[in-house]
């Protein structure tokens, strides 16, 4: 078992709200975050979610426990009422903007989300899933909002913008909330292997306690007040939400936002601007900005940090983005269920093809398919017990059971190995999850949606190799017609899948069968067609 013991972990906060109180009191004037030309100071921040939690607490129906859905790209906006929201006691609810209406529908019923937080752009879409929701209150916004109001779209939506809400809670006094340490803050929702995304129940103190423990690690590079750190990956997700909203911000550091980071070359612009010290990413836009002349070109004098998660670092990503910035990755690991870091790199004693050793405070082994640890350098699927660790799943209690030991282990489904040092390596996933570019894939999701097609009889995804995205998504399909004409075929599904899953979720590649491997009992055997993919 794998232990780190080197001190005790301490909370310096009694809540979130505690954390985002005293931090913007103790850096004030201090750039907070910086988005598309504008910065924001702390005070700024902490003004701007108390004018939002004060809307909230006078101006709606909405009470402490109560979930809100933010749906958001990484803007400010994002961050006030995230602020905001948890100052007026409500559970966070964060939500991909890629999301078709089938999978919004379920997020937000089975999280019971009463209100929203959406890109105006998105209100077309809301408007064909709202009544099949229990969202109340609508509030809606541009990205240049905090620079220049626009005006939103027509959609028939009773929504509230929300530069008005910001103005009428200036009006309006700020009751103030303290929450406790195991009150809920978030449900961040994940993949299952059902293929419905399931909410990880995520409390203040697991929040914090993983913001502790990260520091705890990377500490020695980071100067109070002073840090500036990219922020291209998505802040809904648990990694960036926890290294830039609670980390960082914590810290003293700017965190500059990049609402779309898949225009590298707007990003280079963008980071010619900023002498930054840190910077999270993962393979394909480590690789992706090395080949870039324009951002070769920059200054990496002030970059101390690089971190990378989501997806297995490869060698060759770090290798280009050591010879390019003369800075090292920090690779680390963690899930949704973990708040996320379990594990995590030091910089400076970084192990290349290791997610690094335990961070404080966290219990990590390696068990068999009885719960029992295996020996030192056997492979084994590595469950984690420590105070960042989830209370359970949303209103789903045997999914909780799944996944925890009679000990409170709560197993990953990542197989790794432990070397004597501590280290660990991932080597597979004993679920099929397939990884696209950060994103996590569910087999069963895609295979859902396909088979609901009405001229397919039978389908399996698997993940495949792909040097852009890590992995892609391949189908196998076995046609009710397959006199069709085959690429007429992959069109005609291709178009009936994007109306129900996110772009990173479709199929890559579609291979036709005329049957697919079955084991005795007739379950579809996606080993089989994963190793001949």
């Amino acid at each position: 078992m794998a232990y780190d013991q080197d001190s005790q972990l301490k909370l310096n906060y009694s809540s979130l709200v505690d954390l985002i109180e005293k931090t913007s009191l103790r850096y004030g004037d201090k750039p907070a975050y910086a988005c598309l030309g504008k910065t924001s100071s702390f005070n700024e921040i902490e003004r701007d979610s108390r004018y939002f939690a004060a809307y909230i607490q006078h101006k709606t129906d909405l009470k402490p426990g109560d979930r809100i859905a933010i749906q958001l790209p990484n803007i400010t906006q994002f961050v006030i009422a995230a602020y905001g929201a948890l100052r007026a006691g409500l559970i966070l609810v964060n939500t991909n903007p890629l999301y078709t209406e089938r999978e919004l529908i379920h997020q937000f019923n089975d999280s019971g989300a009463k209100a929203l937080v959406v890109l105006s752009d998105l209100l077309p879409t809301l408007a064909k899933v709202i009544d099949s929701t229990q969202i109340e209150l609508v509030i809606s916004t541009h990205p240049l909002d905090l620079i220049d109001p626009h005006v939103q779209p027509k959609t028939g939506l009773k929504n509230v913008e929300f530069c008005q809400l910001l103005k009428q809670g200036a009006e309006l006094p700020f009751i103030r909330l303290n929450p406790k340490l195991d009150d809920l803050s978030a449900l961040q929702y994940t993949g299952g292997t059902t293929g419905l995304s399931k909410g990880a129940m995520l409390t203040h103190g697991n929040m914090l306690a993983n913001a502790a423990q990260v520091k705890s690690r990377i500490g020695s590079v980071i100067t109070e007040g002073e840090d500036i750190f990219v922020a291209p990956l998505p802040i809904y997700h648990i990694y960036a939400f926890m290294v830039n909203l609670v980390l960082y911000f914590e810290s003293g550091g700017c965190s500059v936002l990049i609402p779309n980071p898949r225009d590298i070359a707007g990003l280079i612009k963008t980071l010619a601007k900023y002498p930054f010290t840190g910077f999270a990413g993962l393979n394909t836009l480590f690789v992706a900005l090395c080949h870039q002349p324009e951002f070769k070109a920059l200054d990496f004098s002030h970059l101390k940090i690089t971190i990378s998660g989501g997806t297995a670092l490869t060698a060759a990503a770090a290798n280009i983005w050591q010879q390019t910035t003369g800075n090292m990755i920090s690779e680390g690991y963690g899930l949704s269920e973990t708040s996320p870091v379990i594990s995590l790199n030091a910089p400076g004693y970084q192990k290349l093809g290791t997610i690094g050793k335990p961070v404080i405070g966290t219990e990590v082994k390696l068990l068999d398919e009885n719960n029992l640890e295996v020996p030192l350098g056997t492979a084994g699927e590595l469950a984690v017990r420590g105070p960042q660790v989830m209370l359970g799943y949303w209103n789903n209690p045997q999914e909780t059971v799944n996944v925890m030991t009679a000990d409170s282990f709560f197993k990953t489904g990542d197989i790794a190995i432990a070397t004597a040092e501590g280290f660990h390596q991932i080597v597979d996933r004993k679920k099929d999850m397939i990884i696209v570019s950060g994103f996590n894939v569910y087999p069963n999701e895609v295979e859902n949606v396909l088979a609901s097609h009405p001229n397919i009889i039978e389908c399996a995804v698997v993940g495949v190799k792909d040097e852009h995205s890590g992995e892609a998504v391949k189908a196998f399909i076995v046609l009710k017609d397959d006199s069709q004409d085959q690429q007429q075929a992959k069109e005609a599904i291709l178009t009936y899948c994007r109306g129900q899953l996110a772009g990173y979720k479709l199929p890559k590649i579609i291979e036709f069968m005329t049957q697919l491997p079955k084991s005795t009992v007739g379950k579809i055997l996606r080993r089989e067609l994963k190793d001949k993919a």
